[in-house]
């Protein structure tokens, strides 16, 4: 009889385990449901915020990875003549993916100064390709 009572505890300790593991882990047909009602850009976007002090501009922004795993740089340079530029451009710099990592978009933040004078337009592109900019 306690062979019996010992089989049905373990049973149902068994199933207490299984349904909360089915119950904790991330399901990706969740995720796929809502990123496929977006419709999808050739042109990446990016957020940027300039601010301007004693001639240097400190441009802060985000951009959004594929996943959280992704690493983004950015650099700044001054666009035409260096003594007289025209605008500023931000290129910023996203590897494609590598190694496992959760497949869900994340915003990325990045940072990057260029000294330039105030009031100039701002560009950027996004692994070499133009991008569209809004603000942060």
């Amino acid at each position: 009889m306690s062979h019996k009572r010992l089989l049905i505890v373990a049973t149902i300790i068994a199933a207490i385990v299984l349904a909360g593991f089915a119950l904790s882990v991330p399901h990706t047909r969740d995720e796929s449901g809502a990123s496929a009602a977006l419709p999808k850009s050739d042109m990446p976007s990016v957020a940027l915020r300039d601010s301007f002090r004693k001639g240097v501009h400190t441009i802060m922004g985000s951009i959004t990875a594929p996943n959280p795993c992704t690493s983004v740089t950015a650099t700044a340079s001054p666009i035409g003549d260096p003594a007289n530029p025209t605008g500023i451009t931000v290129a910023v710099a996203m590897p494609a993916e590598s190694g496992v990592c959760l497949e869900r978009s994340t915003d990325v933040p990045f940072t990057a100064t260029v000294a330039a004078p105030a009031r100039l337009p701002i560009t950027t592109s996004v692994n070499g390709l133009a991008a569209t900019t809004t603000d942060l």
